[in-house]
């Protein structure tokens, strides 16, 4: 098995499911981040218990050489979509998205499946393959 599966299988076990990680350097320091959601957003005290979970895993199979810091969040109310996992969490969100011909598209995700996924805009439904999405993510409308 792979840490990445390792991960997703401890943080399901409370609950909740993986949405990303990465590694990232931040002010000369290396952060490996695990980005959790849950059903109905992710409070502060689900990130302690799965980064206290997690912890040990890294201590045995370290996802970097050296030194690095671990940080357990959500992903954010604002992020980007780039698997259909994350178009699946999402339902239900204002999205926006850039297609490969590069038509723009807003609006509220309604609805994925194995290879597409249902936007609601103002013009009304469309249904857009996911092989066709360039880039997309969830927007929040102050």
């Amino acid at each position: 098995m792979s840490l990445e599966t390792d991960i997703k299988n401890l943080v399901e076990s409370i609950g909740l499911h993986l949405y990303d990680t990465s590694v990232v350097t931040e002010h000369g320091e290396t952060i490996y981040r695990v980005n959790v959601i849950g059903e109905g957003g992710t409070t502060l005290d689900q990130c302690v218990e799965a980064t206290r979970l997690i912890s040990p895993l890294l201590d045995v199979t370290p996802p970097v050489h050296g030194e690095y810091r671990l940080e357990v969040s959500s992903p954010g109310i604002e992020r980007k979509l780039r698997t259909l996992d994350h178009f699946r969490f999402s339902v239900g969100e204002k999205v926006k998205m850039t297609l490969q011909d590069k038509t723009k598209l807003r609006g509220e995700l309604k609805s994925v499946d194995e290879g597409s996924i249902v936007i609601e805009t103002e013009e009304g439904e469309r249904e857009v393959a996911f092989s066709d999405i360039v880039k997309a993510s969830t927007f929040f409308e102050w």
